[in-house]
């Protein structure tokens, strides 16, 4: 796996680390459970207006295109960073709206000699790829130098191909979280689960007070995905999961088997999840949870910290109407998995190597973390820049974490495997959630798409 940390990092003390920050996101998250989405002090100095901590060069009539694959709210707010960064350097920075997978449309623009000056890649095989296909343009002195005074090794680390550093990773995912309607918990009598069992248990409680448990966006595949590398994590352990990130061990291990009977326990319970998961997509799954009042189609729905975005969109309050806990362990620990999207640079030039020291700053990452729904791995954000004290909590433990953590296993992989709608295993697991009697075509099927992408 390429792992966030370094790769003689000892298991043991990966394992350990890990823990540790499980621990700690579960302590502070439980902390500010009842929080009402003020911000509430966290130990940090208050948060400044705008800084300028980073120099930029004028850059009049200079023009600039920035492609990713971010919509709705998360594309209006990162708009507003691209804005300031128009307003200090005087150049003019035009969005891109991107599709999955964005390496073939990136492939596409390239062919058409039209591609974009910097995109944003949310996986470090699609960093590779780029790479390896010749389109990715190496940092420059003044963005690496904003990297090492604002980001943890690890961090520079996974955007770094063959020791050159490429990636800036501007925003970041805790993608070990799960969102609950907290009126509904409160009317089942439901409490947090630390286990997997606990959450079965609770399920349940939720279930007889009639409301269905689970909201799944199943219609696209990346949520699947991630359900499976949390309880995959605490399951089988960090080793394994290195391993089989890097298809070390087949799909057809053992410890795959065990994760999707595990996984099969709440996706093969229909009355567990709200109908039309697979034609649910993300946002829908977030916003049908926190919408309906005392009836809403589920109760609960598994993803990331950047769900916030969604739950504002439903008119719902964070740390109110909407809590959150801790994915449970399954094994001996609860899972910590991070992903996170990165600024590449196609087009190399003043301007754009200026954009991307810019994202690399705590400038402009601050912009986006005062709007909600966002997270940095920049750790020269003060905390209080977050809207809410379950943001600044989130936040926090990722800072704390340092290099200790998992990063999302399909984001790693080809993309074909791990990033491509309707293949690979986006699409396998996408059948596993019509099917989760299927363990063992499951698996096969899982095995040889991996095999025909890693080429092993």
């Amino acid at each position: 796996m390429r792992s966030m940390s370094s790769t003689n990092r000892k298991p043991r003390a990966a394992k350990t680390a890990a823990a540790a920050l499980a621990a700690a996101l579960a302590l502070s998250l439980t902390a500010c459970g009842g929080d009402d989405d003020k911000s509430s002090d966290t130990g940090a100095t208050g948060a400044k207006e705008t800084g300028t901590s980073v120099t930029l060069p004028k850059l009049n009539g200079e023009s600039l295109e920035v492609a990713a694959v971010w919509s709705g709210a998360e594309q209006a707010n990162f708009k507003k960073v691209l804005a300031e960064f128009e307003k200090r350097t005087g150049a003019k920075v035009s969005f891109v709206p991107a599709q999955d997978p964005i390496i073939n449309f990136l492939g596409s623009k390239v062919a058409g000699g039209q591609p974009p000056d910097i995109a944003m890649l949310p996986q470090p095989g699609a960093i590779k790829q780029a790479v390896d296909k010749k389109w990715a343009k190496p940092l420059g002195a003044e963005a690496k130098a904003e990297l090492a005074k604002n980001y943890s090794q690890g961090w520079q680390d996974i955007g770094k191909v063959g020791g050159e550093q490429y990636g800036v990773y501007y925003k970041a995912a805790n993608k070990s979280l799960i969102w609950y309607n907290a009126k509904v918990f409160e009317n089942a009598g439901a409490t947090e689960p630390k286990t997997w069992d606990e959450l079965l248990t609770t399920a349940q409680t939720v279930y007889d007070s009639g409301v269905t448990p689970f909201s799944v966006g199943g219609a696209e595949g990346w949520t699947l995905t991630d359900w499976f590398e949390n309880i995959y994590l605490s399951q089988a352990g960090p080793e394994k999961y290195d391993q089989l990130a890097k298809h070390e061990i087949k799909w057809t291990d053992p410890s795959v088997k065990d994760a999707l009977t595990t996984l099969a326990q709440v996706w093969g319970k229909k009355d567990y999840i709200a109908t039309g998961a697979l034609q649910t997509d993300f946002p829908a799954s977030v916003t049908q949870t926190f919408t309906g009042g005392d009836q809403p189609k589920a109760a609960m729905v598994y993803e990331g910290d950047f769900a916030q975005v969604n739950i504002q969109t439903a008119k719902a309050k964070v740390g109110t109407d909407a809590k959150v806990f801790p994915f449970p362990k399954v094994g001996d620990t609860a899972p910590v998995v991070s992903g996170g999207d990165a600024a590449v640079i196609l087009k190399d030039s003043k301007a754009a190597q200026a954009l991307a020291t810019f994202l690399a700053s705590p400038d402009a990452a601050t912009i986006q973390a005062k709007l909600g729904g966002y997270l940095s791995p920049n750790k020269s954000v003060e905390l209080s820049a977050y809207p809410n004290a379950v943001q600044q909590k989130i936040a926090k433990a990722l800072i704390d974490s340092g290099d200790d953590f998992r990063f999302d296993m399909s984001d790693q992989a080809p993309q074909a495997f791990g990033g491509t709608p309707g293949k690979g295993e986006w699409k396998a697991l996408q059948d596993f959630l019509t099917n989760p009697k299927d363990i063992a075509g499951t698996q096969a099927k899982l095995e040889a798409d991996a095999a025909a992408a890693f080429g092993n």
